[in-house]
């Protein structure tokens, strides 16, 4: 009697336990790189968002500012925060796609709004699919406020707060939404979203566990101040007209390649080695040269020679003559000049001098300048230089000491542009070697990767494949495992970059895909690099070869080189 009478209850139990396990077998897995994860589901409605306390993170008034559904590609939960003093900060929930995997995007320049692009991560499925929470931030200031570092905290939330708190913000929205926290955190960004990189790494081991580093402006003080104000200056003439013109910029990039493009045993427009590319300028003097050719202006004046000579030696101190930041442009970024510190057409803007500017007036120093200050007050000296050391440990992210990164399992992937002439890869080099001289190079080998793009400008575009996708590979890195080693790497054509970024939105952010068809090659973790099989379609990555760089620089001496050993950071 007592077993018949509980048979129905036995049955109903059976029957819900068989209902669990099917449901979980039968929950979507997100597919691709990395291991193979779950669909997780909100547990709460978006809007109950808006209640999440975010006081204990930011500061009395921290708080959500707005949250709503957004359709856009897919369905998310957009929820936009303000950590004050003046932090804003936007994350995107998937609604449907969640993978449990969070990802903040950094932002360049000295940013000032929140800025959903991603470079460096180009078909990566699970980003396409709309399988991450992402997460970016304004740093604290808005656009246009140049002087916004006349505020000291303003200064802090630039330099390190803004980024970090996001992630702290980000983490608990996260847990609000799904009932449970993300299984990976990740951080991408380029240029100054590279520094945020970097710093996330030297300063908060602990909030990602891969980080990726685009061309990062891992020196900004000396970057900013020295590297653009040189160039600003040594081609601008008495008379405040530039000394090269972009009109000169294909011949003098046509002059470099005739020079240097065979040495990796295929001419293709591209230099693998630019760093032992030696270009001698003096082969397009006019003195060299017939009437004919001068009249045409295929040949530079004896001033413009000297120009060119000066842009490629980086910043020199005007005593000593040695280097005040790690070096200039590469032999090879030429056609990248235009619009940046050479103008594109007479009367344009000087990019470079107006970066300069900006951070020398409100950022580089202990105390600003006057109102008055221009690049003819900039003097390029060691006297400057110690000057800017005196902030170095607040804005720069030049630590080698990684040890609490590495030993909090986190993985590091540092890709830079050859032809970059914004930030020479010279900066990302030397801290690829201060890793090894700090850390050990086996150790570094455990926990670091550095790729470098022959012909690829500043985070995207040039002449050489730049559509790359670094994220896939940190996936399985830090989720599997499993080292990254050969990167397939594809070209952009002409013209087709403004709708290679725009087919696919998740949300406000803009994603990279790669087109059909087009060119690809391998990028080898540096020293090493692609080759040319000698058969079979050059555009295509399976007819290269792996080789090592001839010649690898043991050291970069510069005056600052004091800036790439540990240090404690300032607040």
């Amino acid at each position: 009697m007592f077993l018949r009478d509980w048979r129905p209850l036995l049955l109903l139990v059976l029957l819900f336990n068989t209902s669990i396990l099917y449901a979980q077998a039968a929950a979507p897995v997100i597919s691709g790189p990395g291991r193979a994860l779950t669909v997780v589901t909100p547990v709460t409605d978006c809007a109950e968002l808006a209640d999440v306390d975010l006081s204990s993170i930011g500061g009395a008034g921290s708080k959500v500012m707005s949250v709503r559904e957004v359709v856009k590609g897919d369905v998310f939960c957009e929820v936009k925060g303000l950590l004050k003093p003046s932090i804003n900060f936007t994350v995107l929930l998937p609604i449907n796609n969640w993978g449990q995997r969070y990802l903040q995007v950094g932002c360049g320049g000295l940013c000032g709004r929140v800025q959903l692009q991603l470079d460096g991560a180009a078909g990566c499925t699970p980003l396409n699919n709309s399988g991450f929470v992402i997460a970016a931030t304004d740093m604290g200031h808005v656009t246009g406020e140049a002087d916004f570092g006349k505020d000291p905290q303003k200064r802090r939330d630039f330099a390190y707060r803004s980024v970090h708190l996001t992630s702290v913000a980000t983490k608990k929205l996260i847990s609000a939404y799904y009932g449970r926290p993300a299984t990976y955190s990740y951080f991408s960004g380029c240029s100054d979203g590279g520094r945020e990189a970097m710093v996330e790494a030297q300063r908060y081991p602990n909030d990602f566990n891969g980080i990726i580093a685009g061309a990062p402006v891992t020196t900004f003080q000396v970057h900013k101040a020295l590297d653009h104000g040189w160039n600003a200056v040594s081609n601008t003439d008495a008379s405040g007209n530039a000394i090269i013109t972009a009109r000169q910029l294909p011949m003098i990039h046509q002059a470099v390649l005739e020079q240097c493009d065979a040495e990796d045993g295929q001419k293709d427009g591209l230099i693998s080695d630019p760093q032992n590319c030696h270009f001698d300028p003096s082969v397009l003097s006019c003195a060299d040269l017939s009437a004919d050719n001068i009249a045409g202006l295929d040949c530079l004046s004896e001033e413009q020679i000297s120009t060119l000579r000066k842009i490629y030696a980086g910043p020199r101190d005007s005593n000593s003559g040695l280097r005040l930041t790690p070096g200039g442009p590469l032999p090879g970024s030429e056609l990248a000049w235009a619009g940046l510190f050479v103008p594109k057409k007479t009367g344009d803007l000087n990019f470079s001098q107006a970066v300069a500017l900006s951070t020398l007036k409100y950022l580089n120093f202990v105390k600003n300048p006057p109102a008055s200050y221009s690049l003819k007050d900039l003097k390029f000296n060691q006297q400057t230089l110690t000057d800017l050391t005196r902030l170095h440990p607040l804005f720069d992210a030049t630590n080698p000491n990684l040890q609490p990164f590495y030993a909090a399992g986190g993985k590091l992937i540092i890709w830079h542009g050859w032809a970059d002439p914004s930030i020479s890869p010279l900066n990302s080099l030397a801290y690829h070697q201060a890793l090894a001289q700090t850390m050990g190079a086996i150790t570094r080998e455990k926990f670091e990767r550095l790729y470098m793009l022959p012909g690829v400008y500043h985070c995207s575009t040039g002449e050489g494949p730049s559509q790359v996708d670094f994220l896939s590979p940190m996936l399985d890195w830090v989720e599997l495992g499993k080292a990254p080693d050969s990167v397939v790497s594809y070209q952009v054509e002409p013209g087709q970059k403004s709708k290679l970024v725009t087919k696919v939105l998740q949300g406000d952010m803009k994603l990279e895909y790669v087109a059909d068809g087009a060119a690809s090659r391998p990028l080898y973790p540096y020293p090493d690099y692609a080759v040319y099989r000698g058969k079979g379609d050059v555009r295509k990555a399976e007819n290269y070869m792996r080789k090592r760089l001839a010649n690898v620089p043991q050291n970069y001496p510069w005056l600052g080189e004091g800036m790439f050993k540990p240090y404690t950071f300032a607040d």
